[in-house]
């Protein structure tokens, strides 16, 4: 019998095809996202002297404190991480990195007299919540692209790879000294509202990146199983696969349901659960997207 040799996938090649084929909106999405940001900057943070992190927070302070431009600010300390990032981490990583870490300082020079012409008023809460909502967005943008705007995420590699912690861990230690700093200049009414504009730039961020989930994807073990099988498919209308698994305690050999219906139907679905079975364990998650089957 011939051995059967497994033929090897070029990885890079489709990475290749997937980047060509989606350049031009990948660069545009690029553009509108270090845009977005540099306008919330301008227009919600800087003139509110809330700090959120990253470069652009050191830059907030550095224009209170040495009356030193922030987009100049910005993009002379992108462009000394680039450098950084390029010896400390390697040209591949760093290729991801080097258009956001000019052309977001770029938005930020010619947005920076916005606030000239777009009277938002001294209203902090108004100004933590949109510049939050603004800046996520861009960011989910940018990110969704396939790049990063630099800075600070130059700095939280380099802490995740040569401090053995995770990425959550570097940004947590590098972003969060940095908005702790703002408390010494600002304030610490300031810092209630930096932490505002991280909340909402994260839940933005995740929702331009995954979208809003309009679906719930149930995992479920429970004795009655079969009765549930008819529940869904016969009272909800919805399909339904089913697993064989074990316990990874008792090593019992059970049926696992799996199952994805609308979120309107959420309730109707835990609540049968629920009555059939009250004994049941079952697991339920966000399904971002569903495609495929009939």
């Amino acid at each position: 019998m011939w051995p059967f040799k497994k033929e090897k996938i070029d990885t890079q090649n489709i990475v290749r095809e997937i980047n060509a084929k989606y350049r031009l909106r990948r660069y545009l999405e690029l553009v509108i996202g270090c845009l977005l940001i540099a306008i919330a900057f301008n227009l919600f943070l800087l003139p509110n002297n809330i700090v959120s992190g990253g470069v652009s927070g050191l830059a907030v302070i550095a224009k209170d404190f040495f009356n030193i431009n922030p987009s100049h600010f910005i993009m002379i300390g992108s462009l000394i991480l680039l450098v950084v990032s390029y010896f400390a981490l390697g040209k591949e990583k760093t290729a991801g990195t080097v258009l956001g870490s000019i052309i977001y300082p770029l938005c930020v020079n010619l947005t920076e007299n916005i606030s000239s012409y777009i009277q938002v008023g001294d209203e902090l809460l108004l100004a933590a919540v949109f510049g939050g909502i603004l800046y996520g967005f861009g960011a989910g943008l940018v990110f969704r692209a396939g790049f990063t705007t630099g800075g600070t995420d130059v700095i939280n590699q380099i802490i995740a790879q040569y401090g053995k912690v995770s990425m959550g861990n570097a940004i947590l230690m590098s972003d969060g000294l940095i908005v702790l700093s703002g408390v010494f200049a600002f304030g610490i009414n300031k810092l209630m509202y930096a932490i505002i504009v991280i909340y909402l730039v994260g839940i933005l961020t995740d929702k331009v990146l995954l979208g809003i989930s309009d679906s719930k994807a149930f995992y479920i073990i429970a004795e009655e199983e079969e009765k549930i099988r008819e529940y869904v498919l016969e009272e909800l209308g919805h399909g339904v696969t089913i697993f064989d698994t074990k316990g990874g305690f008792t090593k019992e050999k059970q049926k696992l349901l799996f199952c994805v219906v609308p979120t309107k139907e959420y309730y109707r679905l835990k609540a049968g659960i629920h009555e059939i079975d009250p004994k049941a364990f079952f697991v339920v998650t966000d399904a971002y997207e569903v495609s495929g089957g009939e």
